[in-house]
Protein backbone atom coordinates (compact mmCIF):
# COMPACT_ATOMS: atom_id res chain seq x y z
CA UNK A 1 0.00 0.00 0.00
CA UNK A 2 1.45 3.34 -1.06
CA UNK A 3 1.76 6.36 1.21
CA UNK A 4 -1.01 8.23 -0.65
CA UNK A 5 -3.39 5.32 -0.33
CA UNK A 6 -2.60 5.05 3.38
CA UNK A 7 -3.08 8.82 3.88
CA UNK A 8 -6.38 8.62 1.98
CA UNK A 9 -7.58 5.84 4.30
CA UNK A 10 -6.47 7.75 7.40
CA UNK A 11 -8.21 10.93 6.24
CA UNK A 12 -11.36 8.96 5.41
CA UNK A 13 -11.29 7.43 8.91
CA UNK A 14 -10.80 10.84 10.57
CA UNK A 15 -13.65 12.46 8.60
CA UNK A 16 -15.93 9.50 9.33
CA UNK A 17 -15.11 9.73 13.03
CA UNK A 18 -15.68 13.50 13.11
CA UNK A 19 -18.97 13.21 11.21
CA UNK A 20 -20.19 10.45 13.54
CA UNK A 21 -19.24 12.49 16.63
CA UNK A 22 -21.03 15.56 15.25
CA UNK A 23 -24.13 13.58 14.33
CA UNK A 24 -24.21 11.94 17.74
CA UNK A 25 -23.76 15.26 19.55
CA UNK A 26 -26.69 16.72 17.59
CA UNK A 27 -29.07 14.02 18.83
CA UNK A 28 -31.57 15.77 21.01
CA UNK A 29 -34.04 13.82 23.15
CA UNK A 30 -37.64 14.27 22.02
CA UNK A 31 -38.62 15.99 25.27
CA UNK A 32 -35.96 18.68 24.68
CA UNK A 33 -36.25 18.96 20.91
CA UNK A 34 -38.08 22.28 20.93
CA UNK A 35 -37.66 26.03 21.12
CA UNK A 36 -39.74 28.20 23.42
CA UNK A 37 -39.32 31.80 24.53
CA UNK A 38 -38.34 32.90 28.02
CA UNK A 39 -40.23 35.55 29.98
CA UNK A 40 -38.38 38.36 28.18
CA UNK A 41 -39.27 36.91 24.77
CA UNK A 42 -35.81 35.54 23.98
CA UNK A 43 -35.75 32.12 22.29
CA UNK A 44 -34.61 29.14 24.35
CA UNK A 45 -33.28 26.05 22.57
CA UNK A 46 -34.12 23.23 24.96
CA UNK A 47 -31.47 21.01 23.34
CA UNK A 48 -28.99 23.25 25.18
CA UNK A 49 -30.17 21.53 28.38
CA UNK A 50 -28.90 18.13 27.20
CA UNK A 51 -26.68 16.59 29.84
CA UNK A 52 -28.44 18.38 32.70
CA UNK A 53 -30.95 17.00 35.15
CA UNK A 54 -34.06 19.17 34.78
CA UNK A 55 -36.96 19.88 37.11
CA UNK A 56 -39.79 21.26 34.94
CA UNK A 57 -42.55 22.90 36.99
CA UNK A 58 -45.80 24.54 35.94
CA UNK A 59 -46.08 27.65 38.08
CA UNK A 60 -48.64 30.30 39.03
CA UNK A 61 -48.35 33.54 40.98
CA UNK A 62 -51.65 33.41 42.88
CA UNK A 63 -51.91 29.83 44.10
CA UNK A 64 -51.71 28.24 47.53
CA UNK A 65 -48.60 26.46 46.22
CA UNK A 66 -46.90 29.68 45.10
CA UNK A 67 -44.59 29.71 48.17
CA UNK A 68 -42.94 26.64 46.58
CA UNK A 69 -40.95 29.15 44.52
CA UNK A 70 -38.75 29.59 47.59
CA UNK A 71 -37.95 25.86 47.81
CA UNK A 72 -37.50 25.61 44.03
CA UNK A 73 -34.94 28.41 44.16
CA UNK A 74 -33.17 26.75 47.12
CA UNK A 75 -33.03 23.44 45.24
CA UNK A 76 -31.68 25.22 42.15
CA UNK A 77 -29.00 27.00 44.17
CA UNK A 78 -27.99 23.82 46.00
CA UNK A 79 -27.53 21.61 42.92
CA UNK A 80 -26.96 23.96 39.95
CA UNK A 81 -23.20 23.38 40.12
CA UNK A 82 -23.90 19.67 39.47
CA UNK A 83 -25.59 20.34 36.12
CA UNK A 84 -29.10 20.65 37.52
CA UNK A 85 -31.63 23.25 36.42
CA UNK A 86 -35.15 24.17 37.46
CA UNK A 87 -37.29 25.52 34.62
CA UNK A 88 -40.55 27.29 35.43
CA UNK A 89 -43.49 27.12 33.02
CA UNK A 90 -46.03 29.76 34.12
CA UNK A 91 -49.53 28.64 33.18
CA UNK A 92 -53.04 29.94 33.70
CA UNK A 93 -54.67 26.50 33.25
CA UNK A 94 -55.81 25.99 36.84
CA UNK A 95 -58.12 28.44 38.58
CA UNK A 96 -56.92 31.43 36.52
CA UNK A 97 -54.10 31.82 39.05
CA UNK A 98 -51.57 33.19 36.54
CA UNK A 99 -53.52 36.06 34.94
CA UNK A 100 -50.62 38.50 34.45
CA UNK A 101 -48.32 39.21 31.53
CA UNK A 102 -44.84 37.74 31.16
CA UNK A 103 -43.43 40.98 32.58
CA UNK A 104 -45.78 40.77 35.59
CA UNK A 105 -44.73 37.16 36.22
CA UNK A 106 -41.02 37.96 35.99
CA UNK A 107 -41.34 40.90 38.35
CA UNK A 108 -43.46 38.94 40.85
CA UNK A 109 -41.04 35.99 40.94
CA UNK A 110 -37.94 38.15 41.30
CA UNK A 111 -39.33 40.56 43.91
CA UNK A 112 -41.17 38.05 46.09
CA UNK A 113 -39.01 34.92 45.81
CA UNK A 114 -35.68 35.95 44.28
CA UNK A 115 -36.19 33.49 41.44
CA UNK A 116 -33.05 33.17 39.33
CA UNK A 117 -33.79 29.88 37.56
CA UNK A 118 -35.00 30.00 33.94
CA UNK A 119 -38.67 30.77 33.35
CA UNK A 120 -40.46 30.15 30.06
CA UNK A 121 -43.10 32.53 28.74
CA UNK A 122 -46.66 31.93 29.89
CA UNK A 123 -47.87 28.72 28.30
CA UNK A 124 -50.41 25.90 28.48
CA UNK A 125 -49.47 22.71 30.34
CA UNK A 126 -52.74 20.82 29.73
CA UNK A 127 -55.38 20.86 27.02
CA UNK A 128 -55.20 21.22 23.25
CA UNK A 129 -52.50 23.94 23.31
CA UNK A 130 -50.12 22.16 25.70
CA UNK A 131 -46.51 23.13 25.01
CA UNK A 132 -44.36 20.39 23.48
CA UNK A 133 -42.23 19.82 26.60
CA UNK A 134 -45.22 19.14 28.87
CA UNK A 135 -46.95 17.13 26.13
CA UNK A 136 -43.94 14.80 25.91
CA UNK A 137 -43.55 14.63 29.70
CA UNK A 138 -47.18 13.55 30.00
CA UNK A 139 -46.54 10.84 27.41
CA UNK A 140 -43.35 9.69 29.16
CA UNK A 141 -44.88 9.51 32.65
CA UNK A 142 -48.55 8.87 31.92
CA UNK A 143 -49.26 11.69 34.33
CA UNK A 144 -50.67 15.14 33.50
CA UNK A 145 -50.66 18.09 35.89
CA UNK A 146 -53.81 18.33 37.98
CA UNK A 147 -52.88 21.68 39.53
CA UNK A 148 -50.21 24.39 39.65
CA UNK A 149 -46.67 23.35 40.67
CA UNK A 150 -46.75 19.83 39.24
CA UNK A 151 -43.13 18.73 38.86
CA UNK A 152 -41.33 16.55 36.33
CA UNK A 153 -37.76 15.45 36.96
CA UNK A 154 -35.95 14.64 33.70
CA UNK A 155 -32.78 12.53 33.46
CA UNK A 156 -29.59 13.87 31.86
CA UNK A 157 -30.16 11.86 28.69
CA UNK A 158 -33.80 12.99 28.47
CA UNK A 159 -34.97 9.39 28.23
CA UNK A 160 -36.55 9.11 31.69
CA UNK A 161 -38.93 11.39 33.56
CA UNK A 162 -40.49 11.20 37.00
CA UNK A 163 -43.71 12.93 38.01
CA UNK A 164 -44.37 14.61 41.37
CA UNK A 165 -47.70 16.08 42.44
CA UNK A 166 -48.37 19.77 42.87
CA UNK A 167 -48.72 19.43 46.64
CA UNK A 168 -45.27 17.83 47.04
CA UNK A 169 -42.74 20.32 48.38
CA UNK A 170 -39.68 20.57 46.11
CA UNK A 171 -37.46 19.69 49.11
CA UNK A 172 -39.47 16.52 49.86
CA UNK A 173 -37.11 13.62 50.64
CA UNK A 174 -38.55 11.45 47.83
CA UNK A 175 -37.99 14.11 45.18
CA UNK A 176 -34.53 15.02 46.47
CA UNK A 177 -33.51 11.34 46.61
CA UNK A 178 -34.57 10.83 42.99
CA UNK A 179 -32.73 14.02 41.99
CA UNK A 180 -29.53 12.93 43.72
CA UNK A 181 -29.72 9.51 42.03
CA UNK A 182 -29.93 11.22 38.64
CA UNK A 183 -27.01 13.51 39.40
Amino acid sequence: MGIFSMLKNILFFIFTLLFTQTAMSNDCPKVLNTNLNNLTGEPVDFCDYRGKVILAVNTASFCGNTPQYEALEALYQKYSDKDFVVIGFPANNFGNQEPGSNEDIQSFCKLNYGVSFPMIEKTDVVGPNTNSVFKELQTMTGDAPQWNFHKYLISRDGERAFSFTASMDPMNAKLVKQLEELL
